[in-house]
Formats: structure tokens, C-alpha cells, sequence
């Protein structure tokens, strides 16, 4: 597989979990933390576009020759080191990795509070990160 295969393989999986998010965007605050179908729906596609968009960055610094990050959260330092993302963007998606880490590791301690306010802010700022990487690859 080429580079750019791989690439756009991820993107076209992120834009269809951001997608499957969107449907479920408009439900209320009681709606996702009360009902266990949508509250696990929502945890699911959550971490599947968090952790697709953090498999994105990796390949993007893997592709251009960048330094191997450490964790997850470096993969979107060393893009802003690099000048592919600003700061801001940075600082979101590293957020939304640290979310995704808690619902890897923390089942019993998910705030569904945390959750719906993801799902409210992380699609758009993973959408922000797509258009980048977009402009750049294509």
C-alpha cells in the first residue's frame, strides 16, 4: 500500500464515524447519559474517530519522516512542531486522546458528562483536522 492509499483509507473511515456521530448529535444531554444503547453507540464511535484520527497522524509522521512520537498526545505535538496543525488544534485533539485513553482504560469511571460534551466539540475539531490534512494531500 502506498502512503497516500493509507491515508485516504483512514480519512474515508474518520469521515464515516463522524458521520454515524452526527446522527446521534442533536439527542439531549439525558437521552445519551440515561439510555445505555445510545450512551454505548456514542463511547464506541467516539474512541473508533479518535483513534482513527490518532492512526492518521502517526501515518502522517511516518510519511513525511518525522520523529517517532511517544505516546499518542506527541503524534499531534510533533504535527504542531512541524507547522501541520496550529496550537489550538493541538491542544483539542490531544484532549480528545486523553479521552479516548479513559474509555480504553476506564470503564467505570466514564463521565457521561464528558461524553456528550465530545460528542458536541470533538467531531468538529476532528473535521478541522481532515480538512487540513486534505489540503495538504491532495
Amino acid at each position: 500500500m502506498t502512503n497516500k492509499f493509507i491515508l485516504e483509507n483512514k480519512i474515508s473511515s474518520i469521515k464515516k464515524y463522524l458521520k454515524i456521530l452526527d446522527d446521534y448529535k442533536d439527542l439531549s444531554r439525558e437521552k445519551i447519559t440515561n439510555d445505555v444503547n445510545t450512551k454505548g453507540a456514542v463511547e464506541r464511535y467516539l474512541y473508533l474517530a479518535t483513534q482513527a484520527t490518532i492512526d492518521l497522524a502517526e501515518a502522517i509522521i511516518s510519511y513525511k519522516n518525522y520523529r517517532k512520537p511517544a505516546t499518542f498526545s506527541e503524534s499531534f505535538t510533533i504535527l504542531a512542531e512541524e507547522k501541520i496543525i496550529d496550537k489550538i488544534l493541538e491542544e483539542k485533539l490531544t484532549k480528545m486522546v486523553g479521552f479516548r485513553n479513559a474509555l480504553a482504560h476506564g470503564y467505570e469511571k466514564i463521565d457521561y458528562e464528558v461524553v456528550y460534551d465530545s460528542l458536541q466539540n470533538g467531531p468538529k475539531d476532528i473535521g478541522g483536522f481532515i480538512n487540513i490534512v486534505e489540503d495538504l494531500y491532495s
